[in-house]
């Protein structure tokens, strides 16, 4: 009986050393297991999307032991969804954002550009234009330029300058300049389509112009000193292209000239268009110079000035083309005159 109860109390020892030994071991094995336990993960790196299997549970080991290197402003995303961890990479962006022209940069992870300007409180205005969409999603790079842009119809008036006309005048002395008609700037009144951009004005497209009022061209007379010493010659006209001149300063312009033989005539009377003849009055061919035309006659050779004159008269048939008959008071003063080669200096017409 002695004996049974020694076997009992070794073989009691024995098996509590036994579970002593077991349960570390156990314990051991179970901790193993959950080490060498492999988790598979679906990671996506902008458009590479794969997928890795490892026992490590930290996404960023994950990545690291994927291969996947983060910078800095990198960040991730993780989510778990039938049985599968997600793993999406957010690389750190660089957008280049112009706004109202002013430069300024932001970091993104691609998100929409709505809501990265929502994030930076850049606002858009009634009138803005945006390069890009606002649901296009960001990436690395992106310039974004933000710009206030108005169209307008202006209606305004400019300046038209006033050229200037340089003649020569014996007259007056060598070098000596006289303003003989005085210049005037005119008036145009413009209608422009005119664009603003960042309250900057980029383009302006005239649609309309009227002239309000036409420049008056300044006729500058310019001494030779070539006449000053004969009297007669003060009383000659300055003539130039489509501009007479006269003494007292009266500026005639024509529109075209001709040549032709002048006869003179004195008789008293009424003219064939119903005036009374005096001083001023041309018979004329009217097929050639119609009734109504105002002219400046001077003689060829210089001695003549008739001046201003207008045609009322016909002629008799001597009296063709290009030939004209010239008014005078007296029959000595046509005699004097007799016929001449002179030059006909068109003024128009009369009302």
């Amino acid at each position: 009986m002695h004996k049974l109860k020694r076997f009992a109390s070794k073989r009691k020892v024995l098996l509590i050393r036994t579970f002593a030994v077991l349960i570390p071991v156990c314990l051991i094995f179970l901790l193993s297991q959950t080490a060498f336990a492999k988790n598979t993960y679906v990671i996506t790196d902008g458009d590479r999307v794969f997928t890795y299997t490892t026992s490590a549970t930290d996404p960023r080991q994950v990545l690291g032991e994927a291969g996947l290197e983060l910078d800095e402003g990198d960040t991730y995303t993780t989510q778990t969804g039938n049985g599968t961890s997600e793993i999406t990479v957010r690389r750190n962006q660089t957008i280049y954002i112009n706004y109202y022209g002013e430069e300024m940069t932001a970091a993104s992870h691609g998100e929409t550009v709505e809501q990265l300007l929502h994030r930076l409180n850049l606002s858009l205005g009634e009138n803005d234009t945006i390069s890009w969409p606002l649901d296009d999603n960001t990436f690395d790079g992106m310039q974004l330029k933000v710009e206030n842009v108005i169209h307008q119809e202006q209606t305004y008036t400019s300046t038209i300058p006033h050229s200037t006309r340089y003649c020569y005048d014996p007259s007056l002395p060598e070098g000596i300049e006289e303003v003989v008609v005085e210049g005037v700037d005119g008036e145009l009144l413009c209608t422009a389509s005119v664009t603003y951009i960042n309250r900057e004005e980029t383009s302006r497209t005239v649609l309309t112009q009227t002239v309000n009022r036409s420049a008056v061209e300044e006729v500058i007379a310019v001494g030779t000193g070539l006449a000053t010493a004969e009297a007669s010659d003060a009383h000659m006209p300055i003539i130039t292209d489509n501009m007479i001149i006269m003494p007292n300063g009266e500026v005639l312009t024509y529109t075209g000239t001709t040549t032709g033989r002048a006869t003179a005539y004195y008789n008293r009377g009424t003219t064939a268009t119903g005036t009374t003849a005096q001083e001023g009055v041309v018979a004329v061919d009217p097929r050639f110079i119609p009734f109504g035309t105002r002219m400046f006659i001077i003689s060829n050779d210089g001695e003549y000035v008739y001046g201003i004159a207008t045609a009322e008269d016909a002629g008799d048939d001597n009296i063709v083309g290009s030939r004209i008959d010239i008014w005078f008071p007296t029959r000595e003063e046509c005699i004097q005159f007799g016929y001449r080669e002179c030059t006909i200096y068109f003024l128009g017409t009369t009302n």
